[in-house]
């Protein structure tokens, strides 16, 4: 399993924009990939999951990736989060 931490950086937070791009990145890979904040944990393929958790600017997030395909989700996924988020 990889593990990672991202505080956000888009002053609007997880919006549905964003959203929709993050379930879309995730859908790239075999992994299961898992969003935690502050202990509640969502799939990062279920946008309504995502947006349930309101997470908003300044908030830091966990992602855990496990699966056949880790290490290329792990790495991706950071850079996705760096880059839109």
């Amino acid at each position: 399993m990889q593990k990672f931490e991202y505080t956000i950086k888009d002053e609007a937070g997880i919006h549905a924009r964003p959203a929709g791009l993050l379930v879309k990145e995730a859908k790239k890979y075999e992994s299961k990939i898992m969003i935690v904040k502050e202990g509640k944990s969502v799939e990062a393929t279920k946008l309504m999951a995502i947006m349930g958790l309101g997470v908003k600017y300044g908030e830091t997030i966990s992602v855990e990736i496990s699966g056949s395909d880790e290490d290329a989700a792990c790495e991706s996924f950071q850079s996705f989060l760096k880059e839109n988020l």
